[in-house]
């Protein structure tokens, strides 16, 4: 039987719910000199934080012809588009945003996903290409920022889960998680839980995970790994328990407001406590959204709770509140009661 690259679009999504605020910090940091002087592309960028996708890309439409061929007006509509699950299309728009800046670290950040994501949807002759190309990307971005800790995770994370066919190996994994050492301690700990569970060592794939907890400076995400960690080995008390605790922390912290979205998806993953979960999707959309969990896959979620506890309504009323975000994302498209 061919094998596909195993789980690497999950290993993106993986990467980008661990990374709090970093991933955030970076891309604004990418766009801050245009966003400085060009309000159109910032006002952009806040829709999309907002996950007002249809209102970003509506503004990127409408900015000047200059400044709408840009590689930062490319790269935002490739992570719009991103955050809508239309991967071909965000391929395109980053790989604008690359030969147009070729120079920046995030511009090939961002292709490097976008290739991950279609490789997770595509067939095996077309994911083998695909799966390659992404390895480049990530390569190429910490090549030109060799302290860019989103990067190296990625990297790191695609090494430890892709066959050697397409660049993988445990051992590439483990070089970058010495590296990740001298840059973002926690995320060189989770780097190595992966790279355990690859090799089928539960105990030292908790050890790292909880290593990442105590090492980290927004320790609700990693808690939240913990938990996810727990909900696949089916350990259900602990992962009820490391949710518990990672809500804690998020509580404590303005700045990891999205773990609280992270826990409700490691419940509903689970099908436990419902009730519980749709609570932290409710705190988390009344809090500062960012693109890491769009509000509208939140709705979209928030949808197929009600639905599950018979509030047919309250459902309708949540797939429409994500369609009004992003009227071209087909999950809440497909959405029937």
């Amino acid at each position: 039987m061919t094998k596909r690259v195993p789980g690497f679009g999950g290993l993106v999504r993986r990467a980008v719910s661990a990374m709090g605020t970093g991933l955030l910090t970076l891309a604004l940091a990418a766009l801050a000199p245009a966003q400085a002087s060009h309000s159109g592309l910032a006002e952009a960028n806040s829709a999309l934080q907002a996950g007002q996708a249809d209102k970003a890309l509506a503004l990127l439409q409408a900015l000047p012809s200059g400044e709408a061929g840009s590689a930062q007006a490319h790269n935002l509509r490739c992570r719009v588009l991103f955050t809508m699950e239309q991967w071909d299309a965000a391929v395109r728009e980053c790989q604008q945003a690359v030969t147009l800046d070729d120079q920046n670290s995030m511009n090939h950040l961002w292709l490097g996903r976008a290739l991950g994501e279609l490789a997770d949807k595509a067939s095996f002759v077309s994911a083998y290409g695909l799966a390659k190309r992404a390895r480049a990307e990530f390569e190429r971005a910490t090549e030109l920022d060799p302290r860019n800790p989103e990067a190296l995770a990625d990297l790191g994370e695609f090494y430890s889960s892709a066959p050697g066919v397409v660049g993988g190996g445990t051992d590439k994994a483990a070089t970058i998680a010495s590296r990740l050492d001298h840059v973002d301690p926690a995320r060189a700990h989770e780097l190595r839980a992966a790279i355990a569970q690859e090799n089928h060592d539960s105990g030292t794939a908790e050890r790292e995970f909880r290593l990442a907890i105590t090492a980290s400076a927004h320790p609700a995400f990693q808690w939240m790994r913990l938990a996810s960690f727990y909900r696949k080995n089916k350990q259900w008390s602990q992962m009820e328990s490391a949710v518990q605790s990672g809500v804690a922390a998020a509580q404590r912290d303005h700045h990891a407001g999205v773990a609280l979205f992270n826990g409700a998806s490691v419940l509903i993953k689970a099908n436990r406590d419902p009730e519980f979960a749709q609570k932290l999707l409710q705190t988390y959309l009344a809090s500062n959204n960012t693109e890491e969990a769009p509000a509208f896959v939140a709705h979209v979620w928030m949808a197929r709770l009600k639905a599950r506890q018979g509030d047919t309504a309250g459902a309708r009323e949540e797939r429409t509140a994500a369609l009004a975000l992003a009227n071209g994302y087909k999950p809440a498209q497909d959405l029937k009661f």
